[in-house]
């Protein structure tokens, strides 16, 4: 009988003992990008598992500090209050890996005549102070909010970095995840939207200016990288402790070129 079990098993190829997966929990906006990341490495590695799961940016440093989660994934640095807790709970206040850096884009239907926002009219628009495309050179139609939801990384590096700390128009639409948005504009003529530059199917970028004197940048690997865009920012790994093992060759392998052929493949920009 053991015979015949130990057969079966070689067969099937299944191993007698699953190695432990390393947990990668968090950000929607790089959800695509670690699953293509993980399988990629799993591939090079047999016998290492990597399981990458969405949730948003709060959500995964939420499971850091519980420790639910061996990684955790974040468009967004980490939060005072954020490392607080997990000083108090593992006496560290974790590691950070910058794995990419994006182009937080901001997304018009295809049809929309807009092709340039200053930062203050975007600013305006998503606090509700502009309601109407014709006030930024556009059609005599309602401006149409789309907006992620506050457990969302990319939603608070927005309203910290674009709002200023001020409070989203209520008319906004909160959508779940990056991929919602970006469909909510694509069928609305419309809408108005924001998130990751990997993201940009069937709509079309809204070049942004600085101020009224600036030139209007478009995200891009160059504009990106030489600090042109206005709306640029780093994506994060957190850990609670200093890697080792599995997870310290993953996050060496990232961040090295194949990983970081990777992230461009997705659409992100290397984070070197």
């Amino acid at each position: 009988m053991k015979r015949l079990i130990a057969a079966a098993l070689a067969a099937l190829a299944l191993p007698l003992f699953a190695a432990k997966p390393v947990t990668i929990k968090g950000s929607d906006t790089m959800v695509i990008m670690n699953a293509r990341l993980a399988e990629a490495f799993m591939s090079k590695n047999p016998g290492t598992f990597i399981q990458v799961s969405g949730g948003g940016s709060g959500v995964g440093i939420a499971a850091l500090i519980n420790g639910t989660t061996d990684i955790a994934a974040a468009s967004r640095p980490i939060k005072t209050g954020e490392t607080d807790k997990l000083k108090q709970r593992f006496a560290t206040t974790g590691f950070a890996y910058p794995i990419a850096r994006d182009g937080l884009s901001i997304y018009l239907h295809t049809s929309n005549p807009v092709k340039e926002l200053t930062l203050a009219q975007i600013r305006a628009i998503y606090t509700g102070e502009l309601t109407n495309w014709k006030q930024v050179g556009g059609n005599d139609a309602p401006i149409l909010l789309y907006s992620r939801e506050n457990s969302s990384g990319t939603y608070t590096y927005f309203k910290d970095n674009v709002l200023m700390g001020r409070d989203f128009s209520p008319r906004a639409q909160t959508l779940q995840g990056t991929a919602a948005v970006v469909n909510a504009v694509s069928k609305d003529p419309n809408g108005i939207g924001y998130g990751g530059a990997a993201y940009a199917k069937g709509i079309k970028y809204a070049a942004v200016k600085k101020d009224e004197k600036s030139p209007a940048i478009l995200p891009s690997l160059e504009t990106v990288r030489n600090g042109q865009y206005p709306i640029s920012r780093y994506l994060y790994l957190y850990t609670r402790t200093k890697p080792a093992k599995e997870m310290k060759t993953f996050l060496d392998w990232a961040v090295g070129p194949e990983g970081q052929e990777i992230v461009m493949k997705v659409g992100y920009f290397p984070v070197k």
